[in-house]
C-alpha cells in the first residue's frame, strides 16, 4: 500500500467521530463574500456541500451577493445611495436586488451543488412563507444637534417570523435548500434582508447543530491581533462593550449569539478563504475561524 493511501485511510479515520457527531443533523451555512465570484472556488464549494449531504449531513445555504448587485447596478446604470455607510434601497434598488439574488446569483449556487452530484433547489424568503419581513428599524444620532433620529433606508428589512416547513420538505427528501435573502412583509411588499441576518434566524428556527458564516477575514481577532479559535456569548459581549471587537465584526457575532441563543448548539465565523473551510471546521479538529457557543 502507497504512503498516499495510508495518508487517505487515516484521513478518514481521523473523520469518523465527527461524522457520527453531524450524522442527520442540520448545518445552516452562509456562503458570501468575493469568493462567490470565482468560478473554481465556487464549484469547490459546491463539492464540500454536495459531500455533506452524501455522509448524512443536512446541510442549509443562504447566499449573499453584494458584488453581483454592485456589477448589474453599474451594467444598468443605476447609482447607490448610503446612509451612515449602509445602502438605501429604493424601489429601482429593490427590483434589481431581487433578480440578481433570487434569479442568476441563486440558481448558479444550486446549480453548482448539483453538478457535484447532490440534488439542490434555489429558493427565496418569499417562497412558502420563509420568512415574513418587516421593514428594518435604525436610528442614529445627528452630530451636529445630538438629537436620534430614524435612519430610512427604504426597502431593507429584518426576519419578523421563519416558517421553516418549506425547508423541513426539502431536506426530508433529501435535497439542499439554497436561499436568497429576500422576504416579505405581511402586507406582500417585498424586502432585502442582510445575508448574514437571514442565516442566523433560519438556523434559530430549524434549531440547527451548526451555524457556519463564511467571510473574508480569519475570525475573531483578540485585542493583540491573534485569531480566538472559541468563545462564548458572554466573553464575545465583553469584546464588543471594551472596543476590540468593532466595525464589521460586530454584525457577524451579533447574528452568531442570536443563532445561539434560539437553540443553535454552536455557530462559527469560518474564513472562507481557506480552501475546503467547511469540511475543515466540521470533520477535524483544526477548524478555520472562530467558534462561538453559550
Amino acid at each position: 500500500m502507497t504512503d498516499d493511501a495510508l495518508d487517505q485511510m487515516a484521513i478518514l479515520a481521523g473523520a469518523l467521530p465527527f461524522l457520527k457527531r453531524y450524522d442527520d443533523q442540520i448545518v445552516v451555512v452562509k456562503y458570501g463574500g468575493h469568493a462567490m465570484g470565482e468560478e473554481d472556488a465556487a464549484l469547490r464549494f459546491g463539492r464540500d456541500i454536495a459531500l455533506l449531504e452524501q455522509v448524512g449531513v443536512n446541510p442549509v445555504v443562504v447566499h449573499g451577493g453584494g458584488p453581483q448587485i454592485n456589477a448589474m447596478l453599474k451594467r444598468l446604470g443605476v447609482k447607490s445611495n448610503f446612509v451612515q455607510g449602509l445602502r438605501v434601497t429604493d424601489e429601482e434598488m429593490l427590483d434589481v436586488v431581487e433578480m440578481v439574488l433570487a434569479g442568476p446569483v441563486n440558481k448558479q449556487v444550486a446549480s453548482a451543488i448539483t453538478r457535484a452530484g447532490a440534488i439542490a433547489v434555489g429558493i427565496s424568503g418569499k417562497d412558502g412563507g420563509l420568512i415574513q419581513a418587516r421593514k428594518l428599524a435604525r436610528t442614529y444620532r445627528d452630530p451636529d444637534s445630538n438629537i436620534e433620529k430614524v435612519l430610512d433606508l427604504g426597502f431593507v428589512g429584518e426576519p419578523e417570523r421563519v416558517d421553516p416547513r418549506v425547508l423541513q420538505l426539502l431536506i426530508g427528501a433529501d435535497i439542499v435548500p439554497v436561499v436568497a435573502p429576500v422576504g416579505v412583509g405581511a402586507d406582500g411588499q417585498t424586502y432585502n434582508i442582510n445575508a448574514d441576518t437571514v442565516a442566523g434566524a433560519i438556523a434559530g428556527a430549524l434549531g440547527a447543530e451548526r451555524l457556519l458564516m463564511l467571510t473574508d477575514v480569519r475570525g475573531v481577532l483578540g485585542p493583540d491581533g491573534e485569531l480566538i479559535p472559541e468563545m462564548t456569548v458572554a466573553e464575545v459581549k465583553a469584546g464588543i462593550a471594551a472596543g476590540w471587537i468593532s466595525a464589521g465584526m460586530i454584525p457577524k457575532v451579533e447574528t452568531c449569539i442570536y443563532a445561539v441563543e434560539r437553540g443553535v448548539k454552536a455557530a462559527v465565523i469560518v474564513d472562507g478563504r481557506v480552501p475546503h473551510a467547511v469540511l475543515l471546521e466540521l470533520f477535524t479538529g483544526a477548524g478555520a475561524g472562530t467558534l462561538i457557543r453559550a
